[in-house]
């Protein structure tokens, strides 16, 4: 398993930081169009677009079969929500917007949850918290630490809240495959597994359920729904180790602008 990391070069690092940079716009062109009443399946066009406007295309289109260029997950749905024609956006749902772009022959890829309209209490600090867990994970992946040292992160801060981490989805290494060595749980044992170095790239994105950790795939074979019903929350970011630190390359910091508040990275 960990022979099959596949490190990079200084030149494939910047060439990750432009397939995030078409990542990043996207996301905050999406985030343009997110409101009640907006059909899914418009909010993929306008994805699509924008990636291929920036002479990239869509990482997720045709990967394995799934048809779309964007996973948009509504509510329940952890990750891999198809759009499909007459599905609306309702005040008061969530949203987690997860986009890939191939550019040059490397990916970028990283997700954002959105509120839509009025969004209840409890769900709106199931999204911040997720968040905060993202951003705490972020702190300990760094060169030297250990793949178990992020999981375990994520795991202890939304545990206090009796939140249900997925475990059967986990972040991953990225560059030319979309999908790469190694797997990053958001659970684990501090100190475990392989140890993080330079030259890796990976995505670190904690999948958060209000209830509990179970879940449920549809018979489309893509659709991951949580088993109680219970919303679910997604971020992501992208991360590359260098001889000189952690550097996030994805950035939230295009769709702030959009929805009007402070973004870490």
């Amino acid at each position: 398993m960990f022979r099959r990391v596949k490190y990079k070069s200084e030149a494939e690092f910047a060439k990750l930081k432009e397939s995030a940079n078409v990542v990043a716009v996207t996301l905050a062109e999406v985030a343009k169009c997110i409101k009640p009443g907006v059909p899914l399946t418009y909010l993929d066009q306008v994805g699509e677009q924008c990636i291929r406007d920036h002479h990239a295309v869509p990482s997720f289109k045709g990967y394995e079969g799934y048809p779309a260029a964007l996973c948009l997950s509504v509510n329940d749905v952890v990750v891999h929500g198809i759009p499909k024609p007459g599905q609306y956006l309702r005040d008061g749902d969530i949203i987690s917007v997860d986009c890939g772009a191939l550019l040059d022959g490397y990916h970028g890829d990283f997700c954002y949850t959105f509120e839509v309209g009025e969004v209840a209490p409890a769900t709106r600090q199931l999204l911040q918290r997720t968040k905060e867990s993202l951003m705490k994970a972020i702190e300990v992946a760094k060169a030297g630490n250990t793949i178990g040292d992020i999981g375990h992160c994520v795991e202890q801060y939304v545990s206090q809240f009796h939140y249900g981490v997925v475990r059967e989805l986990c972040g991953h290494g990225i560059g030319k495959d979309m999908h790469e060595k190694p797997d990053i749980p958001n659970y684990g044992v501090k100190g475990s597994g392989m140890k993080i170095a330079p030259g890796m790239c990976i995505c670190i994105e904690p999948m958060i359920n209000l209830g509990s950790h179970k879940i449920v795939i549809e018979n489309d074979g893509w659709t991951i729904r949580t088993r109680d019903g219970k919303p679910s929350a997604h971020f992501e970011h992208q991360l590359i180790i260098t001889e000189n630190g952690t550097e996030v390359i994805s950035s939230y910091k295009p769709l702030a602008e959009v929805i009007g508040t402070e973004e870490l990275y």
